[in-house]
């Protein structure tokens, strides 16, 4: 089976890169995480994946992520990136999706879900990070990164996946807007399966599981790898991700 590729087009004129295979649904659409884009391990597993099984899949990357157009540190937000997923679900695929999100993925993903209830029908989530900037990212700005965003609004976070990348002030004050942890369950019910690093050092395991705990739904499998990373993109990890989207495709219906 071949894979598809093209652009959606969005009202402010960026564009979405995406990648979709035609086969049997659900459609199967990956939400990637931040700073990461479409063609990394787990994405492409996916697609190899869809191609065997004849499934339906859809890949894509937010605005200034990938090959999307748009600048991350202008434009870059939460409320940005959960239209752009609403958006490809909307536009992209037809019928019945199954979400699987890594990293902030995971939270656009609860995002989307939240959004469009009557669309996704399961959701497979890889060290979600639900309200990082929150809980996550902003707990440890150091001294000198909180005054570089008084004075410039932006901060340089260091990385160890590359060069270091622009934490705004605004992707902060954003992302607080989009808060899904808290006194309320989260309002999502149907099948969800999480995968979780217990050595991932970007996404604590315990944060995951406040996560799976908030869920309202009854049907959720909390996995933890115990050495497990934060990328889980080790053969073991690639092979546990299928079958859990193996899963969520048959208990979602």
């Amino acid at each position: 089976m071949t894979e598809r590729v093209g652009k959606l087009a969005r009202p402010d004129g960026e564009k979405i890169a995406w990648r979709r295979i035609d086969g049997r649904g659900p459609t199967v659409v990956w939400l990637g995480g931040f700073r990461s884009d479409m063609t990394g391990a787990k994405a492409q597993a996916l697609a190899d994946w869809a191609k065997v099984a004849g499934r339906a899949y859809l890949r894509f990357d937010y605005l200034g992520h990938g090959s999307s157009s748009g600048d991350f540190r202008s434009k870059g937000t939460i409320t940005r990136w959960r239209e752009d997923a609403l958006a490809v679900l909307d536009d992209l695929v037809e019928g019945p999706a199954v979400l699987v999100g890594s990293s902030m993925g995971g939270w656009i993903a609860c995002l989307a879900a939240m959004a469009r209830p009557e669309r996704v029908s399961a959701m497979v989530l890889v060290a979600p990070a639900p309200d990082f900037t929150e809980k996550l990212m902003t707990p440890e700005i150091p001294p000198d990164g909180h005054a570089a965003l008084a004075a410039d609004g932006v901060w340089l976070r260091p990385s160890e996946y590359g060069d270091p990348y622009p934490i705004t002030r605004t992707l902060l004050e954003d992302g607080a807007r989009w808060s899904i942890l808290g006194a309320e369950p989260v309002p999502i019910e149907v099948p969800v399966r999480i995968l979780q690093g217990g050595a991932d050092p970007d996404v604590p395991w315990r944060h995951a599981l406040e996560l799976a705990q908030a869920l309202k739904g009854r049907d959720v499998v909390f996995s933890l790898i115990k050495d497990g990373d934060h990328r889980l993109s080790r053969p073991e990890d690639i092979a546990r991700l299928l079958a859990a989207v193996d899963e969520a495709l048959r208990s979602g219906g």
